[in-house]
């Protein structure tokens, strides 16, 4: 049996035909990795949502009401890019769930990945990009809050600079944040994470992984985390229509092997969130399939 696996059938739900972030990935990649047999029933567990105490840890209760009873302003609803539906209310409440519920099972077994995830442009006090609440920061301020964890690292692949994760952290030792992300792309303002790695536009596979590879060792262990959390957002891919970067199918899977080995290798448990991707939705799907073929790869070589 590969690792635990974290979904929810509520983390699809309907939005405009015209709208462009791909809400039907999650659903679809859900019945990809049953096809491919990376899914079994034995590994899925369902979340639920975020209990709101949790979220107050980042996100005030002003904010998240405002959010959840629609009652943002036309400003902010446009930064965030998406509706404020009751079904995309409850799906965002329940992915943070999933990824706390990642993280816990990543503890437990040494590698975990959830179906969806990776909202890191969602500040404590609005959303951004697609973000309406930062997942990661929830679940990383809960399990040190709980004394579950003393030490996080927050390992960010997807091609948009984790901004909002680097502003929540920006003050606080526990949680270590690197991204690798395209220098020219979004958010035009970026923010100091731990460890920037800027990259230029077009950069293929092997550079690209030859930057990776140049930081993450020394950085594990020099911060020597409890946990990683690693954002494997494909929009570094070449074809993706956000990205600028130009890696391969195989280029994203080189760089998943890539970060699970340099943890599991060391001992240091993973939880995975897929983070972000645009194009269409099959050529995506599979993409974002590639990190859940690397973990259950991984866990069989490290016997997890």
């Amino acid at each position: 049996m590969g690792p635990p696996l974290v979904y929810h059938p509520a983390y699809s739900v309907p939005l405009p035909s015209s709208h462009r972030f791909p809400m039907a990935k999650f659903r679809l990649l859900h019945d990809l990795l049953r096809r491919q047999g990376l899914c079994t029933p034995e590994q899925l567990h369902e979340p639920l949502p975020v209990p709101r105490r949790i979220l107050e840890r980042v996100h005030g209760r002003q904010y998240h009401e405002s959010v959840s009873h629609d009652r943002l302003t036309d400003a902010e609803r446009r930064r965030i890019g998406l509706p404020a539906t009751r079904p995309l209310v409850r799906r965002t409440w329940l992915a943070v769930g999933g990824t706390l519920l990642t993280t816990r099972l990543a503890l437990r077994h040494g590698l975990a990945c959830h179906l969806a995830g990776g909202t890191h442009h969602a500040f404590a006090g609005f959303g951004s990009g697609f973000c309406i609440f930062n997942d990661v920061a929830v679940a990383a301020r809960q399990l040190l809050a709980e004394g579950a964890v003393a030490r996080v690292m927050v390992v960010d692949l997807d091609v948009h600079q984790g901004d909002g994760t680097a502003a929540l952290f920006a003050a606080d030792p526990r949680v270590f944040t690197l991204s690798v992300h395209g220098a020219s792309n979004f958010p035009l303002r970026k923010q100091i994470s731990d460890h920037d790695l800027p990259l230029a536009d077009g950069i293929e596979d092997d550079d690209y992984l030859r930057a990776v590879a140049g930081v993450l060792p020394d950085l594990l262990d020099t911060v020597r985390p409890d946990l990683v959390v690693y954002n494997a957002g494909v929009d570094p891919h070449r074809d993706d229509r956000l990205g600028r970067l130009a890696l391969s199918d195989g280029g994203l899977r080189r760089r998943d092997d890539l970060v699970l080995e340099a943890c599991l290798g060391r001992g240091i448990p993973v939880a995975t969130v897929i983070g972000g991707g645009y194009d269409a939705l099959d050529a995506l799907v599979a993409r974002h399939g590639l990190v859940f073929a690397a973990a259950a790869e991984a866990a069989r070589r490290h016997r997890l």
